[in-house]
């Protein structure tokens, strides 16, 4: 099996190299880009996937809706469909982007484009890409913040600002 290539970028997504899975995930720090889609039901809850026990980084762990690596040559609001369809089967969305920015582990340093759905059609996980999904309420996620049971990406996002929008609900209905 080939190893993925992946596009290395600057600070503000310009494409400056290209390097390997690997080599990304190897604690070299080299910035990748990567897409976080957080799908929202009419009710204000969060629909988070348990990733694969097969994933080389945090594997088992409950994640962002839908996220994944922006292919090489592709541009973030393809990948994001791209993820969704992927991971859960959504066709048709029109992701609104929410923020852009830089998020590093010992593992790796990414560049994450971010953005938002509301939906209540049908989710399809795709066992090989994801091993569970469910909606959460923002008490749940809070009861379980900072106890191992999301990935260190989902956290971030979830204090940087998806906490406060999930105490706002009321503004999702009217998306």
């Amino acid at each position: 099996m080939t190893d993925e290539i992946f596009p290395l970028v600057d600070e503000q997504g310009n494409i400056v190299g290209q390097a390997t899975r690997a080599q990304c995930h190897s604690g070299s720090k080299l910035l990748h880009p990567v897409v976080h889609l957080h799908i929202f039901n009419n009710n204000g809850e969060l629909f988070l996937q348990k990733r694969s026990p097969k994933k080389d980084i945090q594997p088992d762990k409950w994640d962002t809706s839908s996220a994944g690596h922006i292919d090489l040559g592709e541009n973030p609001d393809t990948a994001v469909r791209r993820e969704a369809y992927e991971e859960l089967g959504i066709t048709g969305i029109e992701p609104v982007f929410i923020t852009s920015y830089i998020l590093e582990n010992e593992q790796e340093r990414e560049l994450s484009y971010c953005y938002y759905i509301v939906y209540d059609g049908v989710i399809q996980v795709d066992n090989d890409e994801v091993a569970d999904g469910r909606f959460w309420t923002l008490t749940e996620i809070e009861e379980q913040v900072g106890k191992g049971v999301f990935t260190y990406n989902f956290e971030q996002d979830f204090f940087a600002f998806l906490k406060g929008w999930m105490n706002h609900t009321s503004e999702f209905g009217s998306i």
